[in-house]
């Protein structure tokens, strides 16, 4: 997903200049011609959507800095690069003071302008990570750490704010790598035990002769190499939340003592010769079916109604794909960060194969998918070629790899910025929606309307037609030949 740029400039040939660059970058444009207009902006839901602001130092009504210092009382955190024709030491200090991230002076190669933009988007990414890892060890993580908003997760998300408002022992199920952990955090971090410890244990990878020990503690000497005192993971945890990963793989003996634990608050130390009290509260999780396991007699059933109080599943990628495109867009701009990569996002055909795949790993899997693509990428853009994985899906689809194809290679980009600008179309003639005698025009006169519009102002790159269109290529070939559009690039 390309990020958004807002171009303030009170000069129109200026800001159709920047919005040519910042374009043919891949990123979204929005204007403003004064710094009240990119105010008011900021403060609409619009402004939520805007990564990075150019702000002009110049203007009339209010200036360059006056726009910093409003903007930083109620958004702190937007990266914004002032455009200056003076470029003083006095003026960048001020403009830095004010909060810019970065200056340059007009007129700026278009080189300078996007590493300008890349540099602020990705300091913005690592700042955002190193929080979130923050917020991780400090237990506080909420649901705002989710990504995604499709149905299936926006109702789970309800139940595990339902949850966190009590202390009830919840049993969060789903298929491995859907995510189970980074629900348990969010309840926690979303609960009264917010920033108390937070213990994470994999029942699975615990030998079956130290689950005991490990989850409960041992005395000194209570067995052979027991040479100390050992408080066990659930002392550890004591004021805080206890995360019994994989629940479904504890041994039967280990199983009552649990049992204990949720019953009487307090764990029999190996070797103790009294139980100890704790304040815990349990989440527990499995991608087994626990109901199975109990007719199987291989779980107990007084455990099973104890852990599964307050049942939460978590859905597989497969049925919340809307979401993938956000987490496409996360992961990209982590790795970017973190590999100091400028990749600005996915080809639009490319997204589209990725949201088909059912991925069985769900959200690991595609997580790893897309660190590899970042990696292997040598563009701008990840192509079917940086999914070694997915070759046959991309060969089913008819997704070719490689550079571009001839439609949508970007001609310009050998033209001087001038000469780029001047070919922009101009925005002040908006599609009417009405005829000449008032009436509602038909949707395909109007749809053709839009698609010959937007041929034209994107130059017959029909790529960036679809993806700003927001609609397959393969979909946008069909209408041009339906309606008998003609795709011609301006010269």
């Amino acid at each position: 997903m390309a990020k958004t740029v807002l171009i303030v400039d009170d000069d129109p040939t200026q800001r159709r200049l920047m919005q040519a660059v910042c374009e043919r970058a891949g990123y979204f444009v929005m204007q403003a011609e004064d710094g009240e207009k990119a105010i008011e902006i900021m403060r609409t839901d619009a402004g939520r959507g805007v990564s990075v602001m150019l702000l002009d130092l110049t203007m009339p009504k209010m200036g360059g800095i006056e726009v910093l210092e409003d903007l930083r009382k109620f958004n702190v955190d937007l990266p914004v690069i002032v455009l200056t024709a003076q470029g003083g030491v006095d003026t960048v200090v001020k403009a830095m003071q004010a909060g810019a991230n970065d200056f340059f002076v007009k007129p700026a190669s278009p080189e300078r302008v996007i590493v300008s933009i890349n540099n602020a988007l990705n300091v913005t990414t690592l700042k955002g990570e190193v929080s979130r890892l923050k917020r991780k060890a400090e237990n506080a993580m909420g649901f705002s750490d989710v990504i995604g908003g499709s149905g299936a997760l926006s109702a789970c998300i309800r139940m595990g704010e339902r949850a966190a408002a009590s202390g009830i022992p919840i049993l969060i199920t789903g298929e491995s790598g859907t995510g189970k952990e980074m629900f348990a955090r969010a309840i926690e971090g979303s609960s009264e035990r917010s920033g108390k410890p937070f213990v994470t244990v994999n029942c699975g990878a615990i030998p079956d002769n130290l689950v005991e020990s490990i989850l409960f503690g041992h005395e000194k000497g209570a067995f052979t190499g027991a040479v100390g005192k050992h408080a066990g993971k659930f002392q550890e945890a004591n004021g805080g939340t206890i995360f019994l990963d994989e629940v479904g793989e504890l041994p039967l003996e280990a199983q009552v003592k649990l049992l204990r634990v949720l019953q009487e608050g307090e764990v029999d130390p190996v070797g103790a010769k009294r139980p100890v009290k704790v304040d815990v509260r349990v989440i527990s999780a499995t991608n087994r079916n626990l109901a199975e396991e109990v007719k199987a007699g291989t779980f107990r059933e007084d455990l099973y109604y104890r852990l599964n109080v307050f049942p939460i599943e978590v859905p597989p990628l497969r049925e919340r794909r809307d979401d993938i495109p956000a987490l496409i867009d996360h992961f990209i701009g982590r790795y970017n960060a973190e590999e100091s990569r400028d990749v600005q996002g996915v080809r639009h055909e490319v997204l589209e194969v990725l949201c088909a795949q059912d991925w069985p790993g769900n959200i690991r899997q595609l997580e790893n998918t897309i660190f590899r693509a970042v990696v292997l990428c040598e563009g701008a853009w990840l192509s079917a070629d940086d999914f070694p994985t997915l070759t046959a899906a991309f060969e089913a689809a008819g997704v070719a790899g490689g550079p571009p194809l001839a439609e949508e290679t970007d001609e310009a980009d050998g033209m001087p910025i001038e000469s780029i600008a001047a070919t922009t179309p101009s925005r002040d003639d908006p599609i009417s929606v009405l005829d000449r005698e008032g009436h509602l025009r038909s949707l395909y006169d109007i749809e053709r309307d839009l698609i010959a519009t937007a041929i034209e102002m994107y130059n017959g790159q029909m790529s960036e037609v679809a993806r700003r269109l927001g609609i397959g290529r393969s979909t946008l070939y069909r209408k041009v030949q339906e309606q008998g559009i003609e795709v011609r690039r301006a010269s």
